[in-house]
């Protein structure tokens, strides 16, 4: 899954308008302008396309955060962006966005169509190199973003 599907996804399940969208990159301290939001949303091959980059949509994260949940006192520890937790990453500022607890991500899951476990719940948000540590595939990205569109567009 691409960052701007991401993007795209989250806007539609949340009911994001484009002024809205706007100001949320804004708390995540970039500045974007509706027609510049607005071609993040374009398909690949459409005239204006622009590629989201990772910086850009934990931009929109951090913004969201702190939209939902007001800033933060104390500043978050940097976790370095990887290939391989990306997903797990974007998860992870979505339960603190969102405010969710585990019993929501796992319901939110279920509507998506997966069944997940406490513990296979619980390793998505380990440190990377522990144990039990488990990578969070675009499946998984997929199907909590689906689970997410069915519980607030209902």
């Amino acid at each position: 899954m691409t960052n701007n599907d991401i993007l795209k996804r989250l806007r539609y399940a949340l009911s994001i308008s484009d002024k809205l969208a706007v100001k949320i990159f804004r708390l995540g301290k970039t500045q974007l302008t509706e027609e510049e939001f607005r071609s993040l949303l374009l398909r690949p091959d459409e005239d204006d396309f622009q590629k989201c980059n990772n910086s850009l949509l934990f931009s929109f994260l951090d913004g969201l955060i702190v939209l939902k949940r007001g800033n933060l006192e104390k500043p978050v520890e940097e976790i370095k962006v990887t290939k391989n937790n990306l997903n797990n990453l974007i998860l992870r500022k979505l339960k603190i966005a969102l405010n969710l607890k585990s019993e929501d991500m796992l319901s939110l899951f279920q509507l998506g169509g997966a069944e997940l476990s406490n513990s296979e719940l619980s390793a998505l948000f380990r440190k990377e190199g522990h144990k039990n540590y488990r990578e969070c595939g675009d499946k998984y990205i997929r199907v909590f973003l689906k689970g997410l569109t069915e519980y607030y567009r209902k």
